[in-house]
């Protein structure tokens, strides 16, 4: 039976990690895009940004999400794909996927509060009921550096492929405010897991956002033939 999902706008708030790494195109999977949205290259080299993201209490779910994107660009708009994503929660599993085709997977998280310091974050394969029995699949650790004054808002937009062939893409509107963090991000992962296109690397830049507000708007669909 599909989980059911609140419907478009969601609004959230939580803590979110997030880090931008260059990459050659030759690491990448084949990730679908939508007709007339290309990666944005530098060079040969693709920006990916991962995002590690605690949605607390308050908002329209409270669940835990790794989610990647790849920069793209449509014409003169430059956006985001959101190329994979794990949560464990089944209600934002199933209406990322039927309101946004967000390719969202299942997955347990460990997110360490204790040391906001040095804060960390590990996610696993699968639907680990006991998840400090098993080994991450992937770890991160993010050490803050320097907050920035404010409260920084920013717009973005996601160009995602049709996850059902019956209908045609979409682009999502993102709205997003919160404090920010400039920090340094050391990210561990293993051939054949999640990320293992990342191993070895060291982001660009990455940055933290705390009690962040955070909108997912309706889709915006154009309809194919």
């Amino acid at each position: 039976m599909t989980a059911s999902y609140p419907p478009p706008p969601w609004h959230l708030r939580g803590t979110l990690h997030a880090a931008l790494w260059q990459v050659h195109e030759h690491r990448l999977p084949r990730w679908p895009l939508p007709a007339g949205v290309r990666p944005l290259r530098l060079g040969r080299r693709c920006g990916v940004v991962t995002f590690w993201v605690d949605y607390r209490p308050g908002g329209t779910l409270a669940y835990r999400e790794l989610l990647v994107a790849l920069a793209v660009r449509r014409g003169g708009s430059v956006g985001a794909c959101a190329v994979e994503a794990w949560v464990d929660d089944s209600r934002s599993l199933a209406g990322g996927r039927a309101l946004w085709d967000i390719p969202k997977r299942p997955a347990a998280f460990l997110f360490d509060r204790s040391a906001p310091s040095l804060p960390s974050t590990a996610m696993l394969a699968g639907r680990a009921p006991e998840p400090s029995r098993q080994d991450p699949a992937v770890t991160a650790l993010h050490r803050p550096l320097v907050r920035l004054p404010g409260r920084l808002p920013l717009r973005a937009r996601l160009f995602q492929p049709a996850l059902d062939r019956r209908r045609g893409p979409c682009e999502v509107p993102l709205r997003v405010s919160g404090t920010v963090w400039l920090t340094r991000t050391r990210l561990r992962t293993a051939p054949g897991a999640p990320l293992d296109y990342l191993a070895g690397l060291r982001p660009l830049a990455a940055c933290s956002l705390r009690d962040f507000d955070f909108t997912i708007g309706p889709a915006e669909r154009r309809h194919t033939a």
